[in-house]
């Protein structure tokens, strides 16, 4: 089996590298481990908890134990099904702030400051609604929507925020991003607008895109060239052949695993597992960044929360309407408001963001509060630590080995404290004043700094944004993976291209800028010219040297 190109991974970046190299009449095999993406748990927006908790369609990764978290285990899922992690996730839709790309610039990704990657973010999107045509883009292939905010706690919230004295945004996406607004969303028509029904799908139906469903053991690299990929279906190993170029796009976590199985990586790392060296990258699997988040829970006056579905009965009616309407309460994840907002003065763009779901339940949906609630999902945006990704052994099943190294800068205790207790402020406002009956998490008790900080340790959760683990850099920086074009470094042939080469976690959620990255590698891949950069200047709070909001 052969084609021009050969990606590895049908996730969030490969799915859109794969349509655009197909547009320019390449032909490409994609290859990815998990199957089909039909079925009500993946499609129904509001099932979001379900796919990600299912054995089918997720890797089933957990981080190794968390010393500053009680030594506890996280969950990070990442997609095994095509769409990858955008056919699991929360379908958010976030491209980070304009000064992410501009630092992404300063840190040696030379030509993806925010100028440089706007013009994609405008080709990927069909925005419903936004700034307008500017900063926003209305005939790419990714459906972009807003949810109706018809519970009264979204405006709520939004104007909590207001009364506490924060902007109001009415596109985060657009030229400010600090405030409360609406919150934007991978929807249309009621369904989960995944990459793989944005990108894949419309690629395979052009004829030059063929799926392989099987697991990547390795590149195969000949006289320092990418060739091809040996593959695991079940039988013996076959190999896919590659005649330009490997793509791996295969997730932060997966990707520089694959990498260090293929020869390239720490030199010591890959001699005590017995992997011949290819390139010695020391930046490979290192760099591992994420958002970590906690649930502030409120018990609610009023029964207008979606508890009242929290029950048998209530998910039936809720899938049956949409499973025959395509509307209704199933047609929306629930995230529907939001804010991204500064956590002191000094800071210049937002580094504390918020998710506001009208129901207080975990994000895997397996332990609801005892009657009516809501919350936030609050976490810091940038925190300085650092983790790693590694491998278990050789053998290309088992799964690496994550250690995050969460909290382990005092800075991060600072901005989680803050969190909470701006978070109180922002719930105590006369918006929310006809539905707060009382603090349930963390709780009115908790107010000390060392009791945040133990509620910190016994219940900070990911986000599920894990980053950074093959970054991007100048080709003379020893910690860099790939150079500025995508291009993994020391090797010929071979490309990496997903949310690995961030150099930093952006402002939120990364599905969009994980797209973005598939689109702009895509022209590279393709040898053409860039995009032509937009000179367009975010807004920047005037007072934030001396405020902080």
């Amino acid at each position: 089996m052969h084609a021009d190109y050969v990606i590895i991974g049908a996730g969030s970046a490969g799915c859109a590298i794969a349509y655009r190299l197909a547009e320019a009449g390449r032909r490409v095999v994609v290859i990815e481990a998990g199957g089909s993406d039909a079925g009500p748990f993946i499609q129904m927006p509001a099932a979001l908890s379900y796919p990600m908790n299912m054995a089918r369609y997720d890797w089933g990764l957990q981080s190794e134990p968390e010393p500053q978290l009680n030594n506890r285990r996280l969950a990070t899922p990442r997609g095994k099904v095509i769409g990858g992690s955008s056919s699991i996730n929360g379908m958010v839709y976030v491209r980070g702030h304009a000064r992410d790309f501009d630092t992404w610039a300063q840190m040696g990704a030379d030509g993806w400051g925010y100028a440089d990657v706007l013009p994609y973010f405008r080709r990927m999107e069909h925005a419903h609604g936004g700034s307008g045509p500017a900063y926003r883009g209305t005939k790419g292939p990714l459906h972009i929507t807003r949810g109706p905010r018809h519970n009264p706690l979204f405006d709520a919230f939004i104007r909590s925020g207001a009364q506490a004295g924060y902007p109001v945004t009415e596109d985060y996406n657009g030229a400010q991003q600090e405030g409360f607004g609406p919150m934007e969303a991978t929807i249309w028509k009621g369904r989960r607008w995944s990459a793989a029904s944005a990108y894949l799908k419309p690629a395979m139906a052009g004829g030059n895109v063929q799926i392989v469903h099987a697991t990547a053991r390795r590149v195969i690299i000949e006289n320092g060239r990418a060739t091809g990929v040996e593959v695991d279906r079940g039988a013996a190993p076959f190999t896919v052949q590659a005649k330009r170029e490997v793509i791996i796009a295969a997730s932060s976590l997966n990707s520089p695993k694959l990498l260090m199985l293929s020869g390239i990586g720490p030199a010591d790392a890959l001699a005590r597992h017995g992997i011949a060296l290819v390139a010695d990258r020391p930046g490979v699997g290192a760099n591992l960044q994420d958002h970590l988040e906690i649930y502030m829970q409120y018990a609610s006056i009023q029964p207008i929360t979606l508890y009242k579905y929290w029950n048998l009965w209530g998910k039936a009616a809720i899938g049956a309407q949409w499973l025959f309407s395509g509307k209704g309460l199933g047609a929306s994840n629930q995230f529907e408001a939001c804010a991204f907002i500064r956590s002191r003065a000094g800071v210049d763009y937002p580094d504390i963001q918020y998710h506001f779901l009208p129901i207080a339940v975990r994000y895997d949906g397996k332990a609801s509060a005892a009657g009516h609630g809501f919350q936030a999902h609050v976490g810091p945006m940038r925190s300085a630590s650092r983790g790693s990704v590694t491998l278990r052994s050789a053998n290309p099943h088992d799964a690496p080995v994550i250690r995050f190294n969460y909290m382990s800068q005092p800075l991060d205790w600072e901005e989680f404290r803050a969190c909470i207790r701006l978070t109180r402020e922002i719930f105590g406002q006369p918006a929310l004043h006809p539905f707060v009956k009382g603090e349930l998490q963390p709780g009115a008790a908790v107010q000390s700094d060392e009791d945040i900080d133990a509620f910190i340790r016994a219940h900070a959760e990911s986000a599920y944004h894990p980053c950074g683990t093959a970054r991007m850099g100048r080709a003379s920086d020893p910690m860099a993976v790939v150079d500025p074009e995508c291009r993994v470094i020391g090797v010929e042939g071979l490309r990496l291209a997903d949310s690995s080469i961030f150099p930093q976690v952006t402002n939120g959620n990364l599905n969009a800028p994980s797209i973005m990255v598939g689109e702009k590698a895509a022209d590279h891949i393709l040898g053409r010219a860039p995009l032509a950069p937009m000179n367009l200047a975010p807004w920047i709070n005037p007072d934030w040297r001396t405020a902080q909001r």
